[in-house]
């Protein structure tokens, strides 16, 4: 049962109430509503609902609802049959929930592709425009079966590049949590050790240290406050057009990350644009969705920059030529297509190209970032080290030059 919430109008008073209904699906909550002697205005799953659903929504999921419903399609049955089959077969509760909203549009007279773009955040502008293409052209199944690749491949590029990030992530923890070991426990017994000792000057690496070991253990509430603020200025500003303009020119130009998420960025614009141009979406408008699934704010920018070139009568290929925020591969290849009458042919190829790339980038990064990780380890022990032992050198030096004199 679902949680729907209502807007209602009383038929004896003419008042309009607003309550919610438990029902399967829409058209049972409006039946129940008008058994109460209401004419319903609006019915809409409730919100606490729908977002808890979106959240438990995988791309596993989605790529499952695309392959099977294009199987059923193309095996002759209709589309509301087809949709309440994938339904029932469905693991995935959220994701029936969201199956039965669209069938339940589409019953009330809504095209299919109008009824899944209701739903954003499960059926993004790629799938959405590749179902309105293959209601238009009839080859819905086909399409379905494209979206399925695309959604495979680009889950699988994604999937490798966030497996490049683990290993440096775990590292830089347990590297924090030694430092933090050391500073919260080590040095303030060095401190208790030369405190009683009259005459003995501490030096500057270890005094710096101390002061950090004093704030943190001292002062542990006033560094979770300004951890938990600047988590949060960081969470948000990144949400700000600002703060993603400058995280996504971080990761295009950083090292070692940069050429790995630009060729992820390619790998995505060339599989996007090649399940589009082969569904038959026309060019201006490959390039407006591709804007927003690249997911980079300075590729979509270049991107609606060559919309406005190719409105203007030139070729998609140098549209994109010598922009910075493409590598060469892309129009080069485009340009072969355009003149060949091949475009979705060359793009599948770039794609292909890009996505064998990140394999080869993923494998340059791990070789690079272990030797790189253990020199900034080595870097944070040595400092630590270094503030443990030269008071005791200092000291030793000290007691060995009282006893010669």
């Amino acid at each position: 049962m679902l949680t729907f919430t209502y807007e209602a109008r009383n038929t004896a008073t003419g008042q309009k109430v607003k309550a919610e209904v438990q029902a399967e699906n829409e058209q049972t909550a409006a039946r129940l509503i008008k058994e109460q002697g209401l004419t319903p205005l609006d019915i809409h799953l409730s919100r606490s609902v729908f977002h808890g659903v979106m959240k438990r929504i995988s791309t596993k999921d989605k790529i499952l609802f695309s392959r099977q419903l294009a199987t059923l399609i193309n095996a002759g049955l209709p589309l509301v049959q087809s949709l309440r089959s994938v339904a029932q077969q469905t693991t995935s509760k959220p994701m029936r929930v969201v199956i039965n909203q669209v069938i339940s549009d589409i019953e009330a007279g809504t095209a299919f592709s109008l009824a899944l773009s209701k739903h954003p955040k499960v059926f993004n502008r790629v799938f959405v425009s590749l179902v309105a293409a293959g209601e238009t052209s009839g080859t819905l199944d086909t399409g379905l079966e494209r979206l399925a690749d695309q959604q495979e491949k680009d889950a699988d590029v994604v999937s490798k590049v966030r497996g490049a990030m683990i290993y440096p992530l775990i590292v830089l923890l347990v590297m924090s949590a030694v430092v933090g070991f050391m500073i919260v426990k080590v040095l303030p017994q060095v401190q208790s050790i030369y405190s009683g000792l009259p005459g003995v000057s501490l030096p500057l690496p270890t005094r710096l240290m101390l002061a950090v070991s004093h704030f943190i253990t001292h002062e542990w509430l006033i560094a979770l406050v300004i951890l938990v603020v600047l988590i949060f200025a960081i969470t948000r500003s990144s949400k700000t057009a600002l703060g993603k303009s400058i995280i996504d020119k971080i990761k295009m130009r950083s090292w070692p990350f940069g050429r790995l998420f630009m060729k992820m960025y390619m790998a995505r614009f060339a599989r996007t644009g090649t399940t589009l141009v082969a569904s038959g979406v026309p060019l201006l408008q490959v390039l407006e969705i591709t804007s927003d699934a690249v997911d980079n704010v300075h590729i979509a920018r270049s991107l609606k920059l060559a919309g406005d070139k190719v409105k203007g009568g030139k070729a998609l290929s140098d549209a994109l030529s010598n922009d910075p925020n493409f590598l060469e591969l892309i129009p080069n290849m485009i340009k072969i297509g355009e003149q060949s009458g091949a475009l979705e042919t060359m793009l599948d190829k770039a794609a292909n190209y890009f996505e064998k790339e990140v394999d080869n980038e993923i494998k340059t990064i791990s070789t690079i970032i272990e030797p790189v990780l253990m020199v900034i380890m080595g870097a944070v022990a040595l400092t630590i080290v270094a503030a443990v032992l030269l008071p005791i050198y200092g000291l030793v030096n000290q007691s060995g030059f009282t006893s010669n004199i």
